[in-house]
């Protein structure tokens, strides 16, 4: 014990250290606390480890766009979406990446998707927006429409959920977060998550020319300047300067 407190006052003070008692979390804070309160340390190692920071401030949202590429072009959501149909639940994964897709919905709007808010005979489905966004109704393109057919027609159950797993269960956050990177990886796109198919949503619309208002109701921002990131990147916004 004599040794390993020797070393550990030696090395406290290394970052490396502090890194390592903060992440380990309760244990490491109480015994910390303990040689404390015996004088074996004049300050808690842990105490001055400072965690991390994960409220995004205004300059960062605002300045979003000067980050790397964080969407799929056209021909990528192409690829990637053709891929989805070789994996070991094609109908099933197709349809929650294309939905993903054209809805721009976050992991955990569509696995909490049930069948009751997909309305087959009006081509309509309800989007049930999360984090205190504008929850709206969008409509179902055509070959959406026939995917999601598809997909309830191979289902031999009564369970409510429009995504589930093997056994029974809602979708996870872990199992899509899998999916979408095994893809992602299998067709050479690097750095891809669930959320880069919402962005490509955004990104999609507004190269498309749609108004910042329309995108933000589709997406269900509250706040404008989540969405304002989309139009200031748009290269439909620069295709005439050199006509």
């Amino acid at each position: 014990m004599d040794k390993f407190l020797s070393e550990f006052r030696r090395d406290f003070t290394n970052n490396r250290i502090r890194k390592i008692l903060f992440t380990k979390g309760g244990f490491c804070k109480e015994f910390c606390f303990f040689w404390v309160s015996f004088r074996e340390f004049k300050h808690n190692p842990v105490a001055m480890s400072k965690g991390r920071n994960v409220k995004s401030s205004e300059k960062e949202t605002t300045n979003n766009h000067e980050k790397g590429k964080d969407y799929l072009s056209d021909s990528e959501i192409k690829l990637f979406l053709e891929a989805s149909k070789k994996t070991r639940y094609p109908k099933r994964n197709y349809l929650l990446l294309l939905m993903m897709y054209r809805h721009g919905l976050r992991v955990s709007e569509a696995i909490t998707i049930k069948k009751s808010d997909v309305n087959l005979k009006d081509s309509r489905i309800w989007v049930d927006r999360l984090k205190g966004g504008l929850s709206t109704e969008h409509p179902i393109s055509g070959d959406e429409l026939r995917a999601i057919k598809r997909y309830l027609n191979s289902r031999e159950d009564n369970l409510p959920w429009l995504f589930i797993n093997e056994r029974g269960m809602p979708l996870t956050r872990q199992a899509v977060s899998y999916i979408v990177t095994t893809i992602g990886g299998k067709v050479g796109i690097e750095n891809m998550h669930p959320h880069v198919l919402r962005h490509s949503c955004g990104f999609y619309l507004a190269n498309m020319g749609y108004d910042l208002r329309l995108i933000q109701d589709y997406l269900g921002h509250r706040d404008p300047k989540h969405t304002a990131q989309y139009t200031r990147v748009a290269s439909k916004r620069f295709e005439k300067l050199w006509v």
